[in-house]
């Protein structure tokens, strides 16, 4: 059994998809409200070790890996039935505008305005200031990611069903 190139994409763009969307649901769901009960220190220090240490390379190829992967996926795709054709290029564009841009256009540099800051020179005033400048715009732009990570990934889904 012969197992081609446009299979091999569809099932990384599902693996891929499907492990970006279980990591921003977890995010979302145990790790910001679990370190969202640490006082101002503590939760901006714990912030910033997880940012420093999710920067690796199984993490960048994982995370965004779709965002090329899905829009191969869509063209090798081209002349299938309708359906499939647009749930793949609708969960292209929506992990690249939900998860890529916001990633890289909202998110980073929240995470970046954390990663400069010595946090155990601030006072208590001034890490109050930043846990509000970062927590809630944070929370706000990932609980984007997570939707349209998850709803990328059930296109996909729906699109697998619809193959022969």
């Amino acid at each position: 059994m012969e197992i081609n190139f446009k299979i091999i994409v569809l099932m990384l763009s599902i693996l891929f998809t499907g492990l970006t969307a279980g990591l921003c649901f977890t995010w979302s769901n145990a790790i910001t409200p679990g370190i969202g009960r640490l006082d101002d220190l503590g939760f901006l220090q714990s912030f910033q070790a997880m940012n420093r240490a999710i920067i690796n390379r199984s993490f960048l190829i994982v995370f965004f890996g779709p965002v090329i992967l899905l829009f191969i996926n869509a063209y090798l795709h081209r002349n299938t039935p309708p359906t499939i054709f647009w749930s793949f290029i609708l969960a292209a564009i929506l992990f690249f505008l939900g998860v890529g841009l916001i990633t890289v256009f909202k998110n980073v540099p929240l995470n970046e305005l954390l990663d400069k800051t010595v946090l155990e020179q601030l006072s208590s005033v001034e890490l109050k200031e930043l846990r509000t400048q970062f927590e809630a715009p944070w929370k706000r732009w990932h609980i984007q990611r997570t939707i349209s990570s998850f709803t990328s990934f059930a296109l996909l889904l729906i699109g697998l069903i619809y193959t022969k």
